[in-house]
C-alpha cells in the first residue's frame, strides 16, 4: 500500500545527520517505490530553511517525487474531517485535515510522527503507519 509522508518523518528524515528508526523506514518506503507527496507538504518541508543551499539540495532531492493531484473532493473531505474534528473538540491544522482527506480519498497510510494525527484518527477514517 502506498504511503503519504508526513512533514514531520521528512524533517526528521532529512535534516538530521543521525540515522534513526523513521529516516530507515522512509528509506525502506523509497526504495520500494511506495512513497506519495503532494505540493502542501512539500511547501511545509521547504518553509524555513534559510540556507540557500540546504533548500536547493532538499529541493533537488524532493524534485524525485511528482505531487499527487490534490482535487476539489479532497478539499471539501479535508473540511468535512476539520468539521468532524471541531465538533469532538480536536483541533488541527488546515493541511493537516488535507493530508487526511487525500491518505483517505486515495487509499493510502499516513506515515507521521505527529502525535495530532492519533487524535484524528479516532474520529476520522484515517490510517497511519
Amino acid at each position: 500500500m502506498k504511503v503519504l509522508v508526513d512533514t514531520s518523518v521528512c524533517s526528521l528524515a532529512f535534516r538530521r545527520k543521525e540515522e534513526s528508526a523513521i529516516a530507515k523506514r522512509l528509506a525502506d518506503l523509497i526504495f520500494a517505490s511506495l512513497v506519495v507527496m503532494i505540493g502542501p507538504v512539500r511547501q511545509e518541508i521547504l518553509s524555513g530553511i534559510s540556507d540557500v543551499a540546504v533548500f536547493n539540495r532538499l529541493r533537488q532531492i524532493l524534485e524525485a517525487y511528482d505531487d499527487l493531484p490534490i482535487t476539489t473532493c479532497d478539499y471539501v473531505t479535508a473540511a468535512q474531517f476539520y468539521n468532524i474534528c471541531r465538533k469532538n473538540g480536536i483541533q488541527g491544522s488546515h493541511i493537516d485535515f488535507l493530508i487526511c482527506a487525500v491518505a483517505h480519498n486515495n487509499d493510502l497510510l499516513v506515515y507521521t510522527t505527529d502525535k495530532d494525527f492519533n487524535h484524528y484518527a479516532k474520529y476520522l477514517p484515517v490510517r497511519i503507519l
